[in-house]
Formats: structure tokens, sequence, C-alpha cells
């Protein structure tokens, strides 16, 4: 039956209900109170002139008496009953018949009947014109993106050749599959994107979308996962049955470790609702039923905790890397998300670039929209390299805390912090260059250094991860030689704690021990469930971890001498840049070569010259304000 035939006749249904319920019920009678009394018995009352008024209603007479009873009868056809009354002087009323109870009463004392009729109505109207929304808890959630609007393309990817170059080649298989299956090739069934978070691989997706003239279905693996069991499992047969009906087509499936983590872990057996569902999304990519067409693009961050079965070749037969961009990658992006906003000539996103090592796409996005916001709240026009710095330090050190209420002795204590990591970076060969330091409170800290390396590092060296450590020390010991042992603060915790760490690693991942020898040691204590019971397991003997903290000792110590000796032999340097750093709160890294070097400050030989321009203009005739040729300002 067409929808329009079944809403006529839903509503014929509630008219004849409506209809049903007037008729059925009659109206209450305004004199329940009445007494009830013969025919007889009222001709008696009116001979004897005790009856004075009656209201007669067709048959039905009510009447009152002079003691003020009140009754009631029925009268036959008497054709005298109206002489009779007039005869003994008795009020006469008369009012039409009653046919039935009025709507209103009715609606009033059906009104709960009728309000759960309206209540199923509802549902049966969901059912019928949402496609059975209401109780389809097995449809699936995946929606079609059509990108009309807000369209992206591989031209607003960058950094990320290489996995591009991968989708390239699907987009041109599913355009023009004769072209490869001329020699056998066939369409991989699954492309599985892995990368950190915030490298692009949901942004290639949507590019693939925006490139593809397929139709592009997306979901999250969160969508699958309900509180009843069968409904993950039923959504991914329906997911592919709607792919099978559009092919060639493209399914994109993000944070696909939401259903695809290792079967048979925890406590739930093999029963429970994410593995049905994983099981049904194993036999849709590669079972009995072929699903030529139907391409499975699938994106994550955590590939080590994916199902083994996941991975084999004919499910996903292709895994896409897409990692952080490198220098050139990063200028590429910058480039991109620079498009929308107005910059100024002299924005060189070379050099934010190289400031920036280790940045995915979203940190740099997040870099540019800061820019922006830091511009309109400065009235600018135009974003310039100023904005775009002061963005930089923002997202990689924090918010500058200029409010906060600092003492005398507390910033001297920060000045020298501060230069001791700064002095100990310097004078390491394999420490990254120094690009700030500053005393002013940002986010947690109260002060930083920090360096960043002149190109980007794949690996680290062990005499880079030993400067490192001796750079950390730097504070700590600082504070012992100009404050005293007594006067040391726990503003080196996050210090030590780096410092540890390395060494901790460099002992037990890294084989950088001589003692213990290039074995990995996995001290974190893993969890085997027995039963509903957790047993934990010990992965190292005692003696052995003993010997770990003997080794991460031994070169965390080594780093503090080292630094102690750094520090002591270049003490004058210390007192110096801490007064720079009491004087001007930040300094660049070239500021600080210069200052070590004996150079003046270039700040100070500004403002040197603009004092002397200011004496030599008051020496000047006067110009006419005509004759001087403004310049426009890109600010």
């Amino acid at each position: 039956m067409k929808p329009f035939g079944r809403n006529i006749l839903i509503w014929l249904v509630i008219a004849a209900s409506l209809a049903f319920l007037i008729n059925s019920f009659q109206k209450k009678p305004r004199n329940a109170e009445a007494r009830n009394i013969t025919y007889t018995q009222f001709l008696n009352s009116v001979a004897t002139a005790q009856v004075v008024s009656v209201r007669m209603e067709g048959k039905n007479i009510i009447g009152i008496t002079k003691t003020g009873d009140r009754f009631k009868t029925y009268s036959p056809d008497d054709p005298d009953l109206v002489r009779k009354l007039t005869d003994a002087e008795v009020d006469i009323v008369v009012e039409p018949p009653d046919d039935g109870p009025s709507l209103l009463y009715v609606l009033i004392q059906w009104f709960p009947m009728l309000l759960l009729v309206g209540v199923w109505i509802f549902f049966m109207r969901q059912i019928q014109g949402a496609g059975g929304k209401t109780l389809g808890f097995g449809r699936s959630r995946a929606r079609l993106l059509t990108e009309k609007t807000d369209r992206v393309t591989f031209e607003d990817v960058a950094g990320i050749e290489e996995a591009k170059e991968e989708l390239e080649e699907i987009i041109a298989f599913l355009r023009d599959p004769q072209k490869f299956q001329r020699l056998g090739g066939k369409i991989p069934k699954g492309v599985l994107l892995i990368g950190p978070p915030g490298t692009g691989k949901t942004l290639l997706a949507r590019a693939v979308a925006g490139e593809a003239e397929v139709p592009f279905f997306t979901i999250s693996g969160s969508d699958f996962v309900e509180m009843f069991v069968g409904v993950g499992a039923s959504r991914v047969r329906d997911m592919f049955e709607q792919g099978k009906k559009n092919a060639p087509c493209i399914i994109f499936v993000d944070e696909i470790d939401a259903v695809g983590r290792h079967r048979g872990a925890g406590l739930g057996g093999g029963n429970d609702e994410r593995e049905q569902t994983l099981n049904q999304l194993l036999v849709e990519m590669d079972g009995f039923e072929t699903n030529e067409g139907v391409i499975l693009i699938s994106a994550t961050n955590r590939p080590d905790v994916l199902d083994p079965a996941l991975l084999r070749p004919g499910r996903f037969d292709r895994q896409v890397v897409v990692p952080h961009p490198d220098i050139d990658g990063r200028e590429k992006i910058l480039n991109v998300h620079l498009r929308k906003v107005p910059q100024a000539p002299n924005v060189d996103t070379r050099q934010i670039a190289r400031g920036t090592p280790g940045f995915s796409g979203a940190d740099l996005a997040n870099l540019i929209n800061e820019a922006a916001l830091l511009a309109a709240r400065r009235n600018k026009r135009l974003v310039t390299l100023q904005e775009l710095e002061d963005a930089k330090d923002k997202v990689m050190m924090g918010s500058e805390r200029k409010s906060m209420v600092m003492s005398d002795e507390e910033k001297k204590l920060t000045a020298y912090h501060e230069s001791g990591h700064a002095i100990a970076a310097i004078h390491c060969p394999a420490s990254d260059p120094i690009h700030k330091a500053t005393i002013i409170p940002r986010g947690r800290a109260l002060g930083m250094v920090m360096r960043l390396p002149d190109r980007d590092h794949i690996s680290m060296a062990k005499d880079q991860l030993e400067a490192n450590m001796i750079v950390a020390m730097g504070g700590r010991i600082a504070e012992q030689m100009i404050f005293g042992d007594d006067k040391i603060t726990t503003g080196a915790s996050s210090d030590i704690q780096q410092a540890t760490a390395i060494a901790r690693k460099m002992v037990t991942e890294w084989g950088m021990s001589e003692e213990l020898g290039p074995i990995r040691y996995q001290e974190n204590q893993e969890e085997v469930f027995l039963g509903h019971s957790i047993a934990r397991q010990q992965n190292i003997s005692e003696a052995t971890a003993n010997t770990i903290d003997k080794e991460a000792r031994r070169l965390v110590d080594t780093a503090y001498t080292a630094c102690s000796k750094i520090l002591k032999k270049n003490s004058k340097q210390l007192h110096s840049l801490a007064k720079a750093l009491l004087k001007y709160e930040t300094l660049s890294g070239n500021e600080i070569k210069d200052l070590l070097a004996g150079k003046k400050l270039q700040r100070d030989e500004k403002k040197r010259a603009s004092q002397k321009g200011k004496k030599r203009r008051t020496s000047l005739p006067e110009i006419p304000i005509a004759a001087i040729k403004m310049k426009p300002q890109a600010g």
C-alpha cells in the first residue's frame, strides 16, 4: 500500500473512533439528586397544589415542590397535562430534548485514550515516513558525502605526497578499471591509513571524495557499537548492501580501532558486541560473496591493537603511512592554510617551517589560526611574520602569564635557572641550538629555554641523548651554585623527570648500556586475565631491575657532573646572561650568542639610534606636510 493510502486509512480509523465515542455515551443528567416519583404521584401533587414549577425536556419532567424538594418523572402522551398544570398555577419551563453528550465532555472523559492513540499514530508515521528509523537499530549510519559545498581536493592536501600517490592510483582504477584489468590487476578491497593524530588522514579521505566521481560513504567506527548484541553486525551488512547498490563506491571508516581490536582479550570472551561486529566486517571484506567495486578506506592511529585477520592481504591490501611532514611538507602545508589569510609581504613560510619540527598538519593549521586571531586583536589588516612567530611560541610554550605576580627573588632565581640551561646547551656540541630563552611564565612553567634543531631528526644519537640530559641538569646546578643547597626549588622537577626517562630508555629500550647490553627489558607490567581475576606478570627479575636502576643512576650522575664542570668553567657567562634576562625578560638565540660574545644587543643599538634621531630632528627646519610622501604600511 502506498504511503498516501495508508495515511487516509489511519485518519478514517480516527474519525470512526471519535464518532463511536460520541454516540456511545449519554449526557450526564443535570439533576442527578432529584427524587424519582410515579406519574400518578405527580398528578396528585399537582391536584393538591404542592408543585411550584416544572421543567419539561421532551417527556422528562423535573419539578420543585413548595417544600423545596426536587423530583423527576416520565410523562406519557397526556394531552391534558399542560391544562392541568395551568389550572394549578404551576410555572412551566419547556426545553428541547438533549440528543446526546457534548464533544467537549467526551474529550475530557476520554483524553487518556486519545493520548495513547496519538502516540501509536506517531510511532506508525515514524516507521512509515522515515524508512523504519525508530525501530531500525540495525540500519547503517553511513552518510553519503556529496561534497557539493566546501569541496576538498588533492590541491588542499600537502606534505604527504607518497600517500596521495597511493590514493590517486585507486581513484584512477575507479574511473577506468579496464586499464588495470587488461593486465590482470584487481582493485584493492581495503586501504588502511596509518599515522599519528593530526597528520591529515581524515582530510585525505575527504580529498578522495572530492576527486573521485563515485559515491562516498563515511562512518565512524564507534557508530557500529551498541549495547544490543548483534546490532553492529547488522549495521555492517547494511553498509555493504548500500555499497553494492551504489558500486563502484568508496566507504570510509574513521577510527576503525573502535571495532577492529584483537579478539579474545578481556573478560567478555568471544560473544560480545564488538567481536561480532569485527567478525561480520571480516566476512564482508573477504567472504564467499564478492563486493566488486566497493573499496573500504579506514584510518587509525593505533595499528598495533588491530586484529591480524583485518590486516592480511585480501582485506586491507594496502597500508598507507601518513607521517609527520618534513620541513618541505610543513612549508607546503603552511602555504595551503595561508591562502585564506591576508598576509604581509614579510611572511616567510620557510622560516616558520624550520622552527616547527615535529608539527603535524593540525598543529600548523592551529598556528595559522592563532596568528590570525593575534592580528585581529592588534587591529591589523594583515598577518605579519611577528604574529606567526608569537603564535608559534604560544603553541609550543603556552600563553604568556604577564599578570602573574613574582617577587624579585623569584625572578632572579628563575633567571639563573634558565641561564643554567642555556649555558649548558651552548657548550654541548651535540645539543640543538637555542631558539629563545624567557623568564616570563608560560603555561605551567615559570620560565623556559627552547631549543630547535637545524633539521628534522629521524633518529637520535647517543651523544644527543647525553647532551639532552646535561642540559636538563643545568637549572638545578645553577640554583645550587648561586643560591646554595638550602635555596634549591621544585622548579627542576620536570627536568629531573626528563633526564630520568631518557636514561631508563637508553638502558631498557635502546641498548646503550655496556652493563646490560643490547637487550630490550620490558619494564611495564602486563595484566593477564584469568577468569574474573587479574594477575600481574613481572617481566624482569629483581636482580635485573636493580641493575637497570644502577645504570640509569650512573647515566644521570655522569650528566650531572659534566654539567657542573660546564657551569663552573663559564660562571661569568652565567651571570651576564641572567642579568640580561632580568632586564629584557626574553632573549632570542642570536641575542644570546651576541651577548656571550661581548657584542651589544641589537635592541640597544636601535634604541640609541632612535634617541639620536630625535635629537637631530629637533634642529631641522619644519617641512610642510604636503611635501612628505607616505608609504603604505603592511600591518
